[in-house]
């Protein structure tokens, strides 16, 4: 009896560690589009590493909340940033097209505010664009875009919760209005970008993970790799995203000692 007893528990212990992960059950498709909604996103954190070689350079972090529109397209955003040069910094930004508005307190703009002023304002095109808000380092996917998300899935190889590929940005601009509206002018549109998606139970996305090698643009940026991990929760949620208080925001900068400087209309 204690031999068969102790051969029914190793079977059992074998049986537990071969039991696969928790599969995906729902179209990941499908389960994004039920989500997506006018006043609900999703909320994220991200690190992005630059390399160089084996040299690896302090990474940034960034937190905070995208609110999309029933497309998936950011219709605002309210995000942190910490670990670059010029310290902490906030952005939140609003319809990323012409009349939009973006508003930045901390980092670089930080500096050049008037004293007792603690917002950008800016509704000036070039500054909308979510790279120029972001940075460069930022996650160029949009896994809330439902013709993004196939395509990530259609190139890529499936493995339980995660789907593995390649896909170069000339592809990726044609199905994603996010990264057709990142300002990477002179970044090479044949440079292939890896990814890792990874999936919850419910189809959802929880982790994107992409790399690429800079083969144009900045010189400094040149043959550099940039890796950029970004986990995502709270899919569907309300999101409520304010702009700040007008009484704390500016139109104006000053720089170099010359105040009252603002962009041209």
């Amino acid at each position: 009896m204690r031999r068969v007893i102790t051969t029914l528990v190793a079977c059992g212990a074998l049986l537990t560690g071969a039991a696969p992960a928790q599969a995906v059950t729902k179209d990941p498709v499908q389960a994004l589009k039920a989500v997506l909604a006018s006043g609900h996103g999703v909320h994220f954190t991200e690190t992005s590493t630059l390399l160089d070689g084996i040299v690896e350079q302090p990474e940034r972090r960034r937190k905070g909340v995208f609110e999309y529109n029933a497309k998936g397209g950011v219709k605002a955003l309210d995000v942190t940033t910490t670990g670059g040069e010029h310290g902490r910094e906030r952005v939140i930004g609003f319809n990323h097209a012409i009349g939009g508005t973006g508003y930045r307190s901390g980092g670089l703009m930080g500096k050049w505010l008037k004293k007792g002023e603690t917002w950008w304002k800016d509704s000036h095109q070039l500054h909308l664009w979510h790279t120029e808000l972001l940075g460069y380092d930022e996650q160029l996917i949009n896994p809330a875009e439902s013709a993004t998300l196939a395509a990530l899935l259609e190139n890529g190889q499936r493995s339980r919760e995660t789907v593995t590929g390649a896909i170069t940005f000339k592809k990726l601009e044609r199905v994603s209005r996010w990264a057709e509206h990142s300002t990477h002018a002179g970044w090479d549109p044949d440079t292939t970008l890896d990814y890792t998606v990874t999936l919850t139970s419910a189809g959802l996305v929880s982790r994107v993970q992409s790399t690429f090698t800079f083969a144009g643009g900045l010189d400094e940026l040149v043959g550099k790799t940039l890796h950029v991990d970004t986990r995502y929760s709270r899919w569907g949620g309300k999101v409520s995203i304010k702009a700040p208080d007008p009484r704390e925001t500016t139109t104006e900068l000053c720089i170099e000692g010359f105040c009252n400087w603002r962009l041209p209309s």
